[in-house]
C-alpha cells in the first residue's frame, strides 16, 4: 500500500509553477498556519510551506503526485518509476477512455489507444496522464496532437456529434448501452490495425458484457478488462487524451457553427448558452449542438414557454454521420 503522506523541498521556481497550477486548477483553498499556500485537491490535502517544504496527504496524494505535482511543477518522475517496471502496465495492450458524457454541449468522442514495451517510455517523455489532471485545455490539445503523430494507426477515434448522438441514444434508451457501442467500435478499428492485440482495458462504467456483446455482434473477441481509476493505466491515460482533445476541437467547432460560445459541463451557464442557441436560431437547432436527453433540455425550454415537441420544429437536418479515425 502506497503512503499516505509525502514531502519535498521545492525551489523558488518550482513554487511558482505550484500556485499557477493551483489557481488554475479545480482547488478549493485553505488556511493553514504558517503556510504560503494551502488546498485541497481530489482526494488530498496539498500544504506548501514558507520554508519551502511541501506536503501532501491522502488516499489521492500520490496520484496526484504523478500526474500534476511531477510533470507540471517539478519536471521530473520521483514517483512512478514501479509503473515502468509493472509488466502488466507496459505490456501490449490498448486501452479505451471517453470524454463529452458529462457534457450538455459537444460530442461523445470515444478513443482507444495502443500501448507496449518500446511506447510506454515515449508516453513519458510526452507526460501523458490522465486528461483530467490536466488543467488547460491548450496543454490537453497538444498532448492529443503529439499522441497521434507518435501513434499514427495505432489509436483510434470515434466523435459522435450531437445529432448522431440523440439519434442512437433514441435506440438504446441508455448511455451505457450507448457508450459499449462505442467502445467496441473502436475495439474493433484497432483490431483492425493489431490484430494480435492480446487485451482491452477500459474504466469500469457498467457491466463488462454489454462490450462483449457488442464486439461478439460484429465478430470480434478479445480479452476484455475492466477497473476503477484505469486511468492509471498508460494506454487507458492515453486514450482519455485522445478523446479529450476531440472533445474540446468538437465542442469549439460546433461553437464557430453555431455563433454561440459554448460551455463544457452542464452549470448555469450552459443553460444560459442553450437559451441563446434558441433565441439566434430556433429550438430544432438545439439537437444540432447538445445531447437532449440531459435534464437541462426541459429546463431550457421550460424557460423559453416551449417544449420538447418544438424541438422536431424547422427544416429538416441531413443525417449526421458516427466520425472515426
Amino acid at each position: 500500500m502506497n503512503p499516505s503522506s509525502y514531502v519535498f523541498t521545492l525551489t523558488e521556481a518550482a513554487r511558482g509553477k505550484l500556485a499557477a497550477v493551483i489557481n488554475d486548477g479545480n482547488y478549493r483553498r485553505r488556511t493553514v498556519q504558517h503556510a504560503a499556500l494551502a488546498a485541497e485537491g481530489r482526494d488530498c490535502q496539498i500544504v506548501l510551506y514558507n520554508s519551502g517544504k511541501l506536503v501532501i496527504q491522502g488516499r489521492g496524494a500520490a496520484e496526484w503526485i504523478e500526474f500534476v505535482l511531477e510533470p507540471e511543477v517539478i519536471g521530473q518522475a520521483k514517483l512512478g518509476y514501479e509503473q515502468v517496471l509493472d509488466p502488466q502496465l507496459t505490456s501490449a495492450h490498448m486501452g479505451v477512455d471517453e470524454s463529452g458524457k458529462g457534457d450538455f454541449f459537444g460530442p461523445l468522442v470515444i478513443a482507444a489507444a495502443y500501448v507496449d514495451e518500446q511506447l510506454a517510455p515515449e508516453f513519458q517523455k510526452l507526460k501523458v496522464r490522465d486528461s483530467k489532471t490536466i488543467t488547460s485545455d491548450r496543454v490537453a490539445e497538444q498532448m492529443g496532437a503529439d499522441l497521434r503523430r507518435l501513434l499514427g494507426s495505432r489509436c483510434s477515434v470515434v466523435a459522435i456529434g450531437p445529432r448522431a448522438y440523440n439519434r442512437l441514444y433514441a435506440g438504446f434508451q441508455n448511455v451505457n448501452r450507448l457508450l459499449a457501442w462505442g467502445h467496441a467500435r473502436v475495439i474493433e478499428n484497432l483490431l483492425g490495425v493489431i490484430p494480435d492485440c492480446p487485451r482491452a482495458l477500459s474504466d469500469q462504467f457498467g457491466p463488462k458484457h454489454r462490450i462483449e456483446t457488442a464486439l461478439k455482434v460484429r465478430g470480434v473477441t478479445i480479452k476484455l478488462e475492466q477497473r476503477h481509476k484505469a486511468e492509471s493505466d498508460p494506454a487507458v491515460a492515453a486514450a482519455s487524451v485522445l478523446a479529450r482533445a476531440g472533445f474540446l476541437r468538437g465542442l469549439r467547432e460546433l461553437g464557430a457553427r453555431t455563433g454561440v460560445e459554448l460551455p463544457k459541463g452542464a452549470s448555469d451557464r450552459v443553460q444560459v448558452a442553450a437559451r441563446l442557441v434558441i433565441e439566434q436560431r430556433g429550438p430544432a437547432a438545439l439537437g444540432d449542438v447538445a445531447k437532449l436527453h440531459f435534464k437541462t433540455t426541459d429546463t431550457v425550454l421550460a424557460s423559453a414557454g416551449l417544449t420538447r415537441a418544438d424541438l422536431a420544429g424547422g427544416p429538416a437536418a441531413a443525417e449526421e454521420p458516427v466520425e472515426e479515425t
